[in-house]
């Protein structure tokens, strides 16, 4: 069975939330997301974000969708 290689997509959720000064709890409020979810894509272990919530985090956080995330380099 062959081994699947990590994603190489980072999650920058924590240094917006930081420049927004905005807690992990009052974005899930804000947006209708569990803090369990969050978390889940803040410490890079998510397989895939649904676009209504990428949109709904722009949106509360006043961003595009590249600010969220980038490609690692190997």
């Amino acid at each position: 069975m062959p081994v699947e290689e990590p994603h190489r997509i980072v999650c920058r959720l924590d240094e917006l939330l930081a420049a927004r000064g905005m807690t992990l709890t009052a974005l899930a409020d804000r947006i209708g997301v569990t803090i369990v979810n969050l978390s889940i894509l803040k410490n890079q272990r998510a397989k895939a974000v649904r676009f209504s919530t990428l949109t709904a985090l722009c949106e509360a956080l006043d961003c595009q969708p590249g600010d969220l995330f980038e490609l690692e380099q190997r």
